[in-house]
């Protein structure tokens, strides 16, 4: 496969193909994102789009999903997406499920129809960054977002019927917005529905405007007892969400997966237990994104 620059998937994509379509964000602005800053946004050309297509036809037979990098695919035109489902359809027939990232933006961009035309070619499961809930966060990390915009976006992919993750950052508020940043999450994924909550904890990059902030003193990252508290705080606002919740990634402290609400006791039970000392955290060596 052709891979240009960092290609990242999520966790839950590890299995699948990953088609490289894009290269870089097509936002690329975020003050807490390192992934893209050195490349600009670009459609990778069809002849290389094509050779990967057919490399997978001869070596991927096992995989049976596709994940389109990079940073955001559904930013193309509704014409280009459908000659892209097209041929996985035709050099991978065995394909069950596709899959991408999709900032609101381009959630805004197509309709509910074309959303379901993609849907019936194929798309599965689209994963979305909230990060928060908080306007004052999301404009802090310039994420160019209102909780009402991205709330909207994430109310359009499952009114069209597609599979939505939403990842959320604990940290993303600092110490001074700790509370409202969990508490107004809450209340967004409340909104949205989603079928996936992740909630990963923030790592500062040094490449990146918030990573200066934070070597400057101008941010405050809540500590690894004051991270609990907020995952603690979002999870007991969530109401009536009924979807998988994965705090599990690798830069999470205490590694948490299950179902709400059915886990939802469980889960703040378990944080209860770390913040007294009776489980002991994951070290920072051994976080990473």
């Amino acid at each position: 496969m052709n891979y240009v620059g960092n290609v990242i998937r999520p966790p839950s994509e590890a299995n699948a193909i990953i088609l490289q379509v894009t290269v870089g964000c097509s936002y690329n602005k975020c003050t807490f994102c390192g992934a893209y800053k050195e490349i600009g946004f670009q459609l990778k050309a069809q002849d290389t789009i094509d050779a990967d297509l057919e490399f997978a036809k001869q070596h991927c037979r096992n995989q049976k999903r596709v994940f389109l990098a990079d940073g955001d695919v559904l930013i193309l035109s509704q014409r280009r997406l459908l000659q892209l489902f097209n041929k996985i359809r035709t050099h991978l027939p065995w394909i069950t499920r596709i899959s991408m990232y999709g900032n609101a933006k381009a959630v805004r961009n197509k309709s509910i129809t074309e959303l379901k035309e993609l849907k019936s070619m194929g798309l599965d499961r689209v994963y979305m960054g909230l990060e928060s809930g908080c306007d004052k966060v999301l404009q802090y990390v310039k994420k160019g977002e209102t909780a009402s915009t991205m709330t909207a976006a994430g109310k359009k992919i499952r009114e069209s019927g597609i599979f939505l993750s939403v990842t959320t950052l604990l940290g993303l508020g600092g110490v001074s917005l700790s509370s409202q940043h969990a508490t107004d999450t809450a209340g967004v994924l409340n909104k949205m529905a989603p079928n996936q909550i992740a909630a990963l904890t923030l790592i500062p990059l040094e490449n990146t405007e918030l990573g200066e902030d934070v070597a400057a003193g101008k941010f405050i990252l809540p500590t690894p007892s004051g991270i609990l508290q907020e995952l603690h705080l979002l999870i007991s606002h969530l109401k009536d969400v009924k979807c998988q919740f994965h705090a599990n990634h690798a830069s999470s402290y205490l590694p948490l997966a299950g179902r709400l609400p059915r886990d939802q006791n469980a889960f703040l039970a378990s944080i209860e237990m770390a913040l007294n000392g009776a489980t002991p955290l994951v070290p920072d060596y051994r976080r990473a994104l």
